[in-house]
């Protein structure tokens, strides 16, 4: 009670408290606050973070998150007050503590030292807590026998998971120890055995027919009694056990160790996709394609399709379960496909009956009809044909390799500087006579071709005195004037009536705004007032022209004798 009411500033005489309230806040400040809450909530802006610099969750209440004002109003909102406190919690002995074995007693002290046990010496007791016979007179004032400090062991104290670990003050020093006693003693049987083979290779004993080449005749042959692969011997039942798993077979999550193939659940051993995608190869060729590969095959898609059938008709009233009454689903399965071929077959009788068509429907395949033929044909290693007829290549509409006018080339088999021509005589005019090896020499000899002299005798015409091309000049600046005047009154007509059409449609969504709005009004207007919504978190800002416009439009005038008459 002394130390809270020495932390309580400014008392008064008359024991009053003089504590500094908050601050009431302004309607804006509220709105302001209350906005950024929503937009934390919303996470649209940071979290409040605390003196500790840790983010505070914006759905915890205030009561929680804020300092009361009355104990300390320039704190700010904290949870520091939810976690666990230091001290208040319990430390513990850490893993590498453990009591001291084998410890060697130190050197026993020639004098007697300050403090030690007057009776035999040792500094780690007292004399009436010693366990020695009292001496009749004491090492303290003899100085001999002076007796070995014990060794005190540190006192731990463990947690819940200490106290219950079976390895805790374990030595793995220990299990080295082992090893290389067993590395020694290995070491000995492979020196007899050499030591034992050369004797008999001195002595000439050794059996020189011997198949087996095993460096040690004492090791255990795993090879005889082995099992089968996935199977097991119990001896005590006399029956053949057989495993979950043949542990010859390769894990499916080392399939594929790159990180970012196939996903292994290692809950239920499942591997739905296959590890193999990402490395090209064929699936058929792989041992182990995923599981989804195994779930896609034999009955499996029967199985869904019938479920799928089940759900389908308990949705349209018929109480049929797969599990409860399979076989019920069944003959009801089969009755619907069967009727379901049938529908298709009337339907598709009547379609042909009025449309008619039936003579395209019984042609043969498309397959039969370009890909598969029955002629032979045999090709080489270089793919020439050694025996049939080649595959005739396929030929467009229009007519190929046709020769006219005593031409051995086509049209269009030659061409230079942008035309086309003839490449056995060079001829640029389509449809011309062949005239052979003369025409390509006059056409390599500096000769300009037929239509390109007529295009030149075309241009060419009498030159302008300058009168005449000031004439011309004169008219094209007029015609000029004339254009821009017309497209300039075009333009100011064009953007006069864009901007009247711009205000229509501006006008009308305001009028469609104005009429939500009333109608938001009237149904605050029914609500009980206490229920009402908070309204100052609406952003308030200047109503346009276009606004202001609707509002006198749909404003209802009580002196108007057709008032009663709006709302119809």
């Amino acid at each position: 009670m002394e130390a809270i009411t020495e932390e309580q500033p400014n008392v008064s005489a008359e024991g009053i408290v003089g504590l500094d309230e908050p601050k009431k806040m302004t309607r804006e400040d509220w709105r302001k606050k209350k906005e950024l809450e929503e937009q934390r909530k919303l996470g649209n802006a940071p979290a409040e973070v605390d003196e500790e610099g840790k983010d505070i969750n914006p759905h915890i209440p205030q009561y929680i998150s804020s300092v009361p004002w009355y104990i300390d109003p320039s704190k700010r909102p904290t949870l520091k007050h939810q976690r666990p406190q230091d001290e208040e919690e319990a430390y513990y002995s850490t893993v590498g503590e453990w009591y001291k074995r084998g410890v060697q007693e130190s050197a026993v002290s020639t004098k007697f030292r300050k403090g030690a046990c007057e009776n035999c010496g040792a500094i780690t007791h007292k004399k009436k807590d010693c366990l020695e016979r009292p001496r009749r007179v004491g090492a303290r004032f003899t100085g001999n026998g002076i007796a070995p400090d014990e060794h005190s062991q540190v006192l731990l104290d463990l947690d819940y998971d200490g106290k219950r670990d079976r390895w805790n003050g374990y030595d793995p020093e220990d299990h080295h120890r082992i090893v290389e006693e067993y590395a020694k003693v290995d070491l000995a049987k492979r020196t007899l055995k050499a030591q034992k083979l050369q004797d008999e290779l001195a002595s000439g004993k050794l059996d020189q027919e011997r198949e087996h080449d095993s460096e040690d005749e004492d090791e255990d042959k795993y090879a005889d009694d082995i099992d089968m692969p996935g199977q097991n011997f119990d001896s005590k039942r006399r029956i053949t056990v057989r495993n979950l798993r043949i542990r010859e077979d390769t894990a499916k999550y080392l399939r594929n160790l790159d990180p970012n193939s196939a996903y292994y659940d290692p809950k239920t051993r499942a591997m739905r996709e296959n590890p193999y995608s990402n490395t090209g190869m064929n699936p058929d060729e792989v041992g182990y394609a995923g599981d989804n590969f195994a779930r896609y095959s034999g009955a499996t898609i029967n199985m869904a399709q019938t479920q799928l059938f089940a759900w389908e008709a308990y949705e349209r009233g018929s109480e049929v379960h797969l599990q409860a009454d399979p076989t019920k689903l069944e003959l009801l399965h089969r009755s619907f496909k069967v009727k379901k071929e049938d529908f298709k077959e009337k339907q598709r009788d009547g379609i042909l009956e009025k449309y008619g068509g039936e003579e395209h429907l019984d042609a043969p395949p498309r397959e039969l009809l370009l890909a598969q033929t029955e002629d032979y044909v045999e090709y080489s290693r270089h793919g020439a044909v050694l025996k049939g007829l080649e595959k005739a290549v396929a030929r467009s509409k229009y007519e190929e390799d046709v020769l006219l006018n005593n031409h051995s080339c086509i049209w269009g088999s030659f061409w230079t500087d942008g035309y086309w021509g003839y490449k056995c005589c060079h001829s640029m005019v389509k449809q011309s006579y062949c005239t052979g090896e003369s025409g390509i020499g006059i056409s390599n000899s500096e000769c300009v071709p037929f239509e390109e002299g007529l295009m030149e005798l075309q241009e060419e015409e009498e030159p302008k005195t300058l009168l005449e091309m000031h004439r011309d000049k004169m008219m094209k600046e007029k015609k000029k004037n004339k254009k821009n005047k017309k497209n300039k009154k075009h333009d100011s007509d064009s953007s006069d009536s864009e901007d009247e059409e711009k205000k229509k449609e501006k006008l009308k969504k305001a009028l469609e705004a104005e009429d939500k709005r009333v109608k938001q009004i009237d149904l605050i207007m029914q609500v009980e007032e206490r229920k009402r919504p908070y309204n100052s978190l609406g952003e308030v800002k200047a109503p346009t022209e276009e606004e202001i416009e609707a509002f006198r439009m749909k404003r209802c005038r009580a002196d108007d004798p057709m008032a009663s008459f709006l709302g119809q």
